[in-house]
């Protein structure tokens, strides 16, 4: 079973690319970021013509997710836990029958955080992390496969950007951010793509600007995380990097797991 998580930067936007991907991926369950558009707008009809079930959670331009599956849903949940005052839409989570027992899968599209002297912007960044954090320690008691799909807004490690030094200042890139993002592997999660590879230059996103694309100036935020129980049917990762050089294209790129579980 293929899981992807792609930040597509605007469904509608973006609407041929995606479904080309769809058609050329042929993924079983994409979780998408950043679809920029309230529920009613999304285009439904298109996906669905493709085979997959379509949830979202959207947001009038800017923020939204979504979970496209060609497996029937037995339960979404839309929103985060632990702050009823939170509107901005960045959480969904569904929930899908295997041979193996149940998959929970979720689309996460986690705070920029910037600037970092903008308290309110850091710290939401932070607490929503926290929340996140809480909620993966109660969802893995059930000991269920499940998968943290999403941009994550955190560059891990310094590997993981091809000039670090120019992050130094960024919310991505904190110490406070990257402790968090620790802290949350560390309840017992498989982080996908660095399983397979320690190689540097392993990017995910690629700024418009300053041609970074073409420099391969690159950084990577967009991660896969495993439950034990996903961890153990895990069969590999990848970056489908060739998305960048379409046309129109997101400035992040679509990341995949195989994992060893079938529909039933």
């Amino acid at each position: 079973m293929k899981i992807v998580t792609w930040n597509i930067n605007g469904v509608r936007a973006r609407i041929g690319n995606l479904t080309h991907w769809l058609t050329e991926s042929a993924p079983d369950i994409a979780c998408l970021q950043e679809i920029k558009t309230v529920d009613e707008q999304f285009p439904r009809a298109e996906i669905e013509a493709l085979g997959y079930n379509v949830e979202t959670h959207g947001q009038k331009g800017f923020n939204g997710v979504a979970i496209l599956s060609k497996l029937r849903f037995d339960e979404v949940i839309r929103g985060l836990p632990g702050d009823d005052a939170d509107e901005q839409a960045r959480f969904i989570e569904g929930v899908f029958s295997t041979d193996k027992g149940a998959l929970r899968v979720a689309s996460l599209y986690l705070p920029n955080g910037n600037p970092i002297d903008d308290e309110k912007k850091f710290s939401y960044k932070l607490s929503w992390m926290a929340r996140l954090e809480r909620w993966a320690e109660e969802r893995l008691s059930l000991e269920e496969a499940l998968v943290l799909a999403g941009d994550y807004n955190v560059i891990p490690e310094f590997i993981d950007a091809k000039f670090p030094e120019n992050w130094l200042g960024d919310a991505l890139f904190q110490p406070q951010t990257r402790q968090a993002f620790r802290r949350l592997k560390n309840l017992g999660f498989t982080e996908a793509v660095r399983a397979v590879t320690d190689a540097p230059d392993t990017y995910t996103f690629w700024d418009y600007q300053a041609g970074a694309w073409q420099k391969n100036n690159g950084i990577r935020i967009d991660h896969l995380l495993l439950s034990p129980e996903a961890a153990n049917r895990f069969s590999s990762a990848s970056i489908e990097k060739h998305v960048r050089a379409w046309e129109k294209p997101s400035d992040h790129v679509p990341v995949a797991v195989e994992l060893a579980f079938a529909p039933i």
